[in-house]
């Protein structure tokens, strides 16, 4: 992997840091776990849509610039280094959007993904239920087929931005009887549909950034099924594929923290202890160090390789590191800033990365799952139980 650099690619950077200069609003969004920011994103959406940068890699014909995998972690580098607002449809354009462009049909692609790119539509990711959680082949909420309708009914909970989304996708049970991985089909759902009931579920912090959704014979068009009934699993993976590895988490991301955590760090170096410069700096080079990987995967897939169970890996980096970086700027503060959630009247942004840092090891597949995958299929260990 060359790790310079091309012509274009700086002009591309400069068009999208001026673009990004231009644009990011001047004072910090509401949080996007409320509703009032949850709409104030939304409008950063189409704000981006209409400059064309709604989801760079994706091809023009649905929105997109037809953009390779290095430009767009360019672009989630300058993006992230101008403060820019969180994408709050992050589940659709980071998970869905590629999973119906490699699963989709034709006539799906058009009408998902441009709306999509354009900000018009917000998705929310409905996986999890009662009694499956990390373990989604567990999930016993049924799709029925009737005619050219499926008829479900069941429950999912920490349903990602369903307290306010348009839309939702989710995995349902389409064969009676089925078990495990079996039976289950992808599906999306129209969260305005009759029989769609949304309970808030209010986080540590007070905002309901999840919801529970309650599905009472509520009737889908066959058409929103994507790829072959019964084959949800292959899907719902592929999906988790891209949760877990390039997509969900760019290293733009958690250099931008390293720099904060850098400053805060020399604001409060005269009281501060070894072991919290040791932490910074290791910070700062797992930052670097996942950028360099993540380029390296990215050059891999341009050349037509693909990502599989390093995902799993990936996942336990990022998800460790976000983890690492937040806890550090809290003891850098001091116990006073666990009661400050909002300093000079904004938001305590360090005390809301750690709190919400604290779910990365859950999401996207706990951890210990992970783990697992890792242990079995990147180093071949013995699955654990077998004889």
């Amino acid at each position: 992997m060359n790790l310079n650099f091309t012509p274009e690619q700086v002009a591309f950077r400069t068009e999208i840091r001026e673009w990004l200069a231009a644009n990011v609003p001047a004072e910090p969004l509401v949080t996007l776990e409320c509703e009032e920011g949850f709409h104030q994103h939304v409008e950063w959406e189409r704000k981006l849509a209409s400059g064309n940068w709604g989801m760079v890699t994706w091809p023009e014909a649905v929105g997109g610039r037809g953009l390779d995998l290095i430009e767009w972690l360019i672009f989630e580098e300058e993006d992230w280094s101008a403060g820019a607002p969180v994408r709050v449809n992050q589940n659709g354009i980071f998970l869905l959007g590629p999973t119906i462009m490699e699963f989709g049909t034709d006539e799906q692609k058009k009408r998902f993904l441009t709306p999509m790119a354009a900000g018009e539509v917000m998705w929310a990711q409905a996986w999890s239920e009662p009694g499956a959680g990390s373990d989604m082949a567990a999930i016993k909420s049924t799709a029925v087929r009737d005619g050219d309708h499926y008829v479900i009914n069941g429950q999912k909970t920490w349903s990602s931005r369903a307290s306010f989304a348009d839309w939702g996708f989710g995995i349902f049970r389409t064969e009676e009887g089925s078990k495990r991985h079996k039976g289950l089909s992808f599906i999306l759902f129209d969260l305005e549909t009759p029989g769609v009931t949304r309970r808030p579920i209010r986080q540590v912090h007070g905002d309901p950034g999840f919801a529970e959704l309650f599905f009472d014979d509520v009737r889908v068009p066959v058409e929103n099924l994507i790829h072959e009934e019964g084959k949800g699993w292959n899907v719902a993976m592929a999906t988790a594929g891209f949760e877990r590895g390039l997509m969900l988490r760019s290293p733009g991301r958690f250099q931008a923290v390293a720099r904060r955590l850098v400053e805060l760090f020399r604001k409060h170096e005269a009281g501060a202890s070894p072991s919290a410069r040791e932490a910074v700096t290791k910070a700062w080079m797992d930052t670097q160090a996942y950028a360099y990987n993540t380029y390296s995967v990215a050059a891999k897939i341009m050349a037509g390789g693909s990502i599989g169970a390093e995902a799993s890996l990936n996942k336990i980096f990022w998800s460790e590191l976000d983890q690492c970086m937040n806890r550090t700027a809290m003891q850098l503060l001091g116990a006073a800033a666990e009661l400050r959630k909002y300093a000079d009247g904004s938001q305590n942004d360090w005390l809301e990365g750690y709190i919400f840092s604290l779910s990365g090891p859950i999401y996207a597949g706990s951890n210990e799952v992970q783990r697992n995958i890792t242990a079995e299929r990147l180093l071949g260990l013995p699955r654990v139980g077998a004889g």
